[in-house]
């Protein structure tokens, strides 16, 4: 209540001392106010003074967001101010609006914005994480959300122990408007009698939790470390050696723990070792042992000290493959007789296949086909194919041949197999068959007549299949069963072709027949980013390409793909590829604000250079400088300079300024209006300054035309950007002339003993068709005309009056034109133009 009252007290005084000038219509107080959930809000309104008498606060209506407030909580304070009162207010966050409703019309005259919220809770849970020689973070929780602005303070305190005195802790603070603050390198001292404290506050109130001792020494992360090297050894087989570095400020006086983490491509799950490096030690070495011969794999690595609690981030995986070997497995052969031409000779065909993957073969180079006649060795014959088939021409005999693989390393052992000869009938060992099927397998069995034969080859292939290369076999030892295999024989071969920014088609063949086992339900893909998490896809088996998209930019990924049947999967070999930085859009986009801005700026410089002397004269035109004017004399100079002289009008020291611009057309009278006023820096001249006037006279067109060379002749020593101004020379060396400032040239009144009345009215009719002269608009298209002297004409008076006595008429030499005194260079003052000369002397 009383700092209502306190409102109410600030609120009349600002009224009464308001300025009535004021445009502002009303105020609004407290403005943007922020308050308890829950509590009463009050505000005020003040009108502004220039809706009184007319209005007052009666007229002021309250409104919450778009709901008008009930009349019962409005209270008026005096005529200009009106409050409201909102009770248990609950909006996170609202608008309050002052309106003002006079004659059926309602007018917003200002409003502002209200928050509620809570007063902070206590911070818990506070952690903080050393990363070594870099910075100090802390994190903690904040309660509940207070829906204010909340600031934090964050509190280190170090605290010293002398003997058993408890000293006062040194206290360094660190700022924050979220969860974390962190401290940084140097500003980090390194122990274990250190205590963090944090202190919430709002503008409704504040609160600090406990101070909690942290020991840097648990809490320190080192930078991951970084991989040297990652290499096999020649002629030694299922080895990799790395070699890693800790980094510099990680190695302190205790011991450091690293993680070696390996895993082939060929495998989703990883193998750790720990191995252990000694203090002070920088660079370590391990070797990985028991690994498959001829595979590629990942290798990372983190570290930790002994005493902390936090490991660093895995450093980047390296990528290296093990020392090749001979495959150890004979291929999987099989054949395909075909029937004797009357020749006798008959094609055998070959196919093979190998046995198993994992551990993979190495890369195989080759297979070795040879063959020779059972009864005679000597004519053996070799072929060599990449292939895993190939078609022989043999005779009626009996044949032996053996197929090989070979790598870098060496040969497998040889797969052996006997051609019967034409002539040779061969026993009938089966006697009976029988084949049915379960779901999505086939069974087949069968009845021998000779128990001794332990090994048979089952051969299938769908009817109305006429290429021996798409049948299947299987070989089956101690068995008179078989079936088809749970799962696909292989799985599907990825191709990545080329990959985007963020997505990228991967491409896969069909599995083969022979190697379903069964029908295809679907397709997984799964990809991997470095370091990241696994992720999939599913298609269905008629799918033989998907598109992998969201990927992240610039990053390498691992995919493969798993055929599938209702028995189970089957992963094939896995491919690596790496999505670009910038895609095709983002060049376009990055290339056209950069080609159409240069473009831009070419166009522009072309431009300044073809319309440099435009531009020059528009944006810095040439301003005259009375100083350099050769026309007239400073109080300095000897003399002053004197302009284009009229010698054919008898005037001994009169010059009269002619136009001297060949392409100004003389037509009409040429009026020039004159401003003559008396300096009275002297006694001598003041008497006969009195007796100076305007005078006006007109020039009609005269018969004198100057000649060409003579109008040349002046337009040389002329300047059209400077002015001139002729005085008396008898005077020259007594009165000091300077230019005329001339904004507005107002004539000087004239004595009534010198005019007569008539020539009064006249010489008013005449001001008022100068002032015409001086306005008209409409000039020649050739005349020159300074936008920077506005009082520029292109008319010219000489204002003689007609009464004067002969005397004075008589008297050019002793009269001479006194200008007001002038400071030289100074800024801002106006200069009659060429245009603006006028003559100033009596005849």
């Amino acid at each position: 209540m009383f700092n209502c009252w306190i409102w109410i007290f600030i609120l009349l005084c600002r009224s009464s001392i308001a300025d009535e000038n004021s445009t502002r219509d009303a105020d609004i107080f407290p403005s943007s106010p922020e308050i308890e959930r829950g509590s009463t809000l009050k505000l005020f309104c003040v009108l502004g003074k220039h809706y009184t008498p007319h209005r007052n606060a009666s007229h002021i209506i309250w409104k919450l967001n778009r709901e008008l407030i009930a009349q019962e909580n409005y209270n008026i304070i005096n005529e200009t101010v009106s409050s409201i009162t909102i009770y248990n207010f609950t909006h996170n966050k609202a608008h309050v609006k002052c309106f003002i409703k006079y004659l059926g019309k309602e007018q917003l005259l200002v409003h502002t914005e209200v928050k509620s919220g809570f007063p902070p809770g206590t911070p818990r849970n506070i952690s903080c994480i050393y990363d070594v020689d870099i910075k100090l973070t802390c994190n903690w929780t904040s309660g509940r959300e207070t829906n204010l602005a909340t600031s934090y303070t964050l509190y280190r305190k170090i605290m010293k122990i002398h003997g058993p005195i408890m000293q006062e802790p040194k206290i360094s603070t660190c700022q924050s408007n979220t969860e974390s603050c962190s401290f940084h390198y140097p500003n980090i001292p390194f122990g274990d009698n250190l205590c963090f404290q944090v202190k919430a506050e709002n503008v409704l109130g504040k609160a600090s939790s406990d101070c909690v001792p942290i020991n840097m020494e648990e809490i320190e992360r080192f930078q991951p470390p970084e991989i040297l090297s990652l290499k096999k050894y020649a002629g030694i087989k299922k080895l990799l050696t790395v070699t890693w570095k800790i980094p510099e400020k990680s190695t302190r006086l205790l011991d450091v723990k690293c993680q070696i983490r390996y895993r082939n491509l060929y495998s989703n799950s990883s193998e750790i070792d720990t191995v252990m490096v000694a203090s002070g030690e920088e660079i370590s070495t391990y070797n990985l042992t028991g690994l498959w011969d001829c595979t590629e794999y990942l290798v990372a690595i983190r570290c930790i000290s002994v005493e902390s609690k936090l490991w660093s981030e895995w450093c980047k995986e390296e990528a290296a493959s093990t020392e090749e070997k001979a495959p150890s497995e004979k291929v999987d052969l099989w054949r395909v007789i075909a029937s004797s031409s009357p020749a006798g000779n008959r094609s055998v065909y070959l196919m093979w296949k190998l046995l198993s993957n994992c551990p993979p073969h190495g890369r195989i180079l080759g297979y070795k086909i040879q063959h020779f006649p059972e009864n005679n060795t000597a004519l053996q014959m070799t072929n060599f194919t990449s292939d895993k088939k190939i078609t022989l021409l043999l005779n009626e005999e009996a044949y032996i041949i053996s197929v090989t693989a070979y790598n870098s390393a060496g040969n497998s052992p040889a797969a052996i197999l006997r051609i019967p000869s034409t002539d040779e009938k061969s026993s009938q060992i089966i006697e009976a068959v029988r084949t049915f099927t379960t779901e999505e397998e086939m069974i087949l069995e069968w009845t021998v007549s000779k128990p001794e034969v332990t090994e048979y080859v089952v051969e299938w292939y769908e009817e109305m299949e006429t290429d021996p290369f798409s049948r299947s076999w299987q070989y089956i030892s101690n068995s008179t069963k078989w079936k088809t295999n749970k799962k696909p024989s292989e799985g599907p071969v990825a191709d990545t072709g080329f990959p985007g920014k963020n997505e990228v088609t991967i491409k896969w063949n069909e599995i083969s027949k022979d190697k379903r086992n069964g029908f295809i339900s679907n397709y997984t893909i799964f990809y991997k980013p470095e370091g990241g998490k696994e992720l999939n896809e599913t298609v269905n088996s008629d799918v033989l390409q998907y598109t992998l998209k969201s990927l992240q930019a610039n990053t390498q990924y691992t995919v493969y793909i798993m055929a599938s049947n209702r028995a189970g999967g089957t992963s094939g070999e896995p491919k690596t590829f790496k999505t670009l930085k910038f895609n095709k859009e983002d060049v376009i986009f990055i290339a056209i604000p950069v080609g159409l801005s240069m473009l831009f700026l070419l166009g522009l410089w072309i431009t300044c250079i073809m319309k440099k002397h435009l531009f020059k004269k528009v944006c810095w035109p040439d301003v005259p400088n009375p100083a350099e004017s050769v026309a007239v004399q400073w109080p300095l100079d000897a003399s002053m300079g004197v302009a284009c002289e009229d010698k054919t009008r008898g005037l001994e020291n009169i010059s009269i300024l002619e136009d001297c611009f060949p392409e100004v057309e003389h037509e009409g009278s040429l009026l020039m209006n004159r401003e003559k006023r008396i300096s009275g820096s002297t006694d001598i001249n003041t008497n006969e300054a009195q007796n100076i006037s305007e005078y006006k006279i007109t020039l009609l067109n005269s018969d004198k035309k100057i000649h060409d060379n003579e109008e040349q002749e002046v337009a040389k020593h002329l300047s059209p950007s400077m002015p001139y101004i002729i005085t008396d020379q008898d005077f020259r060396s007594q009165i000091h002339s300077t230019l005329i400032p001339a904004k507005k040239l107002q004539p000087i009144k004239m004595l009534e003993d010198d005019l007569s009345d008539s020539q009064q009215i006249s010489i008013k009719n005449e001001e008022n068709d100068n002032e015409e002269v001086l306005s008209r608009e409409d000039f020649s298209e050739k005349s020159l005309f300074n936008p920077y002297l506005r009082n520029s004409v292109k008319t010219r008076e000489f204002l003689v009056s007609e009464n004067l006595s002969e005397h004075s008429k008589n008297e050019p030499k002793s009269q001479a034109t006194v200008l007001p005194g002038h400071r030289q260079n100074v800024v801002g003052q106006s200069y009659i133009t060429l245009d603006m000369v006028g003559l100033a002397t009596a005849h």
